[in-house]
């Protein structure tokens, strides 16, 4: 387990670098928003995760691994929020940190690798801290994830337009092939009744074999009724929004929640993030808008707006996660918005120490989107992922499919 486990981290921890190697170096300090982070930030703090969570109190416990902590100040710098750590430098100033240089933090991540790898290769099966690496693996890859979208917020600030590279937005664009047109969507429907939905644990199943990781936010699984509902086959697509604008989306305040409004006239939306007159924004540059590909980039307001134009509605995520084997453009090609806020499932319970601070404690004001995107590092998807942002948000790659009642 150890080996296998060693080798699935040396692939991610690669991965990481992997994505920063078209930048230069003046891009790994680029921080668009308060939102957003630097990718030097993200390659900081994700070697942290392994050194404080792993191999500090290893360390503790007499432990010898051969390695010597980062500086202290640098858990100061690298803490993202686990409050029962400590404290941390504020969020929106994280580009300022223009020190550590790259290549002390890219030394440090050689020498956590080196101490997590010959920490595993001493583990037996069930060792209770091969389950802390593979966490750490899965936060990973979310700030690989995070780290692309971050980057595009901030090229998108920038006259010049920069590309960081084609490969992304090929990923995207073949959610429908090339000269193809976005297909009529076919309404998919579900009886309802009483239904189970999240995470077995461990109960097995065709799509969530035993011992499969998941989010502590995904379980435990647990009853839902659900009257009969239809989800739409397809994402709604970037011709589908046109001509929501067309019709004046943006400038009908009934179509819009109270708090969606406020943002529409505070921020002067007119078109969803990166759309410039014909073309939108992308990794890749500026490139020509197709309509039958998905929309995207959108708040959970404009989702929840448009679908109100639609005479639908989104889906809750139950009514998802139940479709999901049936739904075209589940994954790898957009997040999808959902109704249902970010509350715990019934008989929730956040893990014990400070890593019980990674999901629970954001459980209010959040919306749920489910699947996965064109960004989301490959095995990373399963059918009850949880991701989860405030309502205003759109910088991510999230788009919408819609749902109905059923008489």
């Amino acid at each position: 387990m150890g080996q296998e486990l060693g080798a699935q981290y040396t692939q991610v921890r690669q991965h990481s670098l992997a994505l920063v190697a078209p930048l230069e170096p003046e891009d790994l300090c680029l921080q668009g928003m308060a939102d957003a982070s630097p990718p030097k930030w993200h390659l900081g703090h994700t070697t942290w995760f392994f050194e404080q969570f792993l191999l500090r109190p290893q360390q503790d416990a007499g432990v010898a691994l051969g390695y010597t902590p980062a500086p202290a100040a640098w858990n100061f710098l690298f803490n993202s929020y686990y409050d029962a750590v400590g404290a941390r430098h504020p969020r929106p100033q994280r580009g300022l940190l223009s020190r550590p240089a790259l290549a002390e933090v890219l030394a440090w991540r050689q020498r956590v690798d080196g101490a997590v790898l010959a920490l595993l290769a001493q583990l037996e099966p069930g060792d209770p801290r091969l389950e802390l690496v593979e966490l750490g693996l899965q936060h990973e890859q979310q700030h690989q994830e995070l780290l692309l979208m971050d980057l595009l917020d901030g090229f998108s600030r920038n006259p010049l337009e920069p590309a960081y590279a084609p490969q992304p937005e090929d990923a995207y664009r073949r959610a429908v092939p090339d000269g193809a047109e976005a297909q009529a969507p076919v309404w998919l429907q579900h009886g309802g009744g009483l239904v189970e939905i999240g995470h077995p644990e461990g109960a097995g199943g065709p799509e969530s074999p035993a011992g499969s990781f998941h989010f502590d936010n995904e379980a435990p699984r647990h009853r839902q009724w659900l009257e009969p509902f239809a989800l739409s086959s397809r994402l709604v697509s970037n011709g589908d929004f046109e001509a929501f604008i067309a019709d004046g989306g943006y400038r009908r305040p009934e179509l819009w929640m109270s708090e969606g409004w406020a943002e529409v006239q505070a921020r002067g939306w007119q078109g969803p993030r990166y759309w410039r007159d014909g073309e939108e924004f992308s990794l890749a540059g500026r490139q020509p808008r197709r309509a039958e590909l998905p929309v995207r980039h959108l708040s959970w307001f404009e989702a929840d707006a448009y679908a109100r134009w639609a005479g639908a509605r989104l889906p809750s995520e139950a009514e998802w996660e139940l479709l999901a084997p049936q739904l075209e453009q589940a994954f790898g090609v957009l997040w999808q918005w959902t109704a249902s806020p970010y509350r715990p499932y019934p008989g929730f319970a956040p893990a014990a120490g400070a890593v019980g601070e990674y999901n629970g404690k954001f459980m209010s004001s959040q919306m749920v989107l489910r699947g996965s995107c064109f960004l989301t590092p490959a095995g990373h998807a399963r059918p009850t992922y949880r991701n989860f942002y405030p309502p205003a948000s759109r910088w991510m790659a999230a788009g919408l499919r819609l749902a109905q009642e059923l008489p």
